[in-house]
């Protein structure tokens, strides 16, 4: 008999050890995370499904149903404007004139 995941060589006591492990780094979270996982393995397969059949679509062009034709049109395809920068833009002034900073031993008297 094959162990349960024998692709990876992961028996039971190897998945027993990794569920401990997945208990401890997740804790409380461990359920969100198996909810998460399984909605995207949801997703994926129905992304697979829709993939297949587009390709089945493609290989088949007269077996594919084909949707009710609508009387509105689609916009046109307009080309790329611009679109101004959201950062201010700093330019480079001169400088002042300098300012004296030397320190002298007598200040000036009034």
């Amino acid at each position: 008999m094959t162990p349960l995941f024998g692709f990876f060589g992961l028996g039971v006591p190897e998945m027993i050890v990794l569920g401990i492990i997945a208990v401890l780094l997740f804790g409380k979270r461990l359920p969100d995370m198996a909810k998460y996982i399984g909605k995207s393995v949801v997703e994926f397969k129905k992304g697979m499904h829709g993939l297949e059949s587009g390709f089945d679509d493609i290989a088949n062009p007269h077996t594919a149903t084909s949707a009710p034709s609508t009387s509105v049109q689609a916009e046109p395809i307009r080309p790329p404007q611009r679109v101004a920068p959201a950062a201010p833009k700093f330019d480079d002034a001169p400088a002042a004139a300098p300012i004296n900073t030397q320190i002298t031993a007598n200040p000036p008297q009034p």
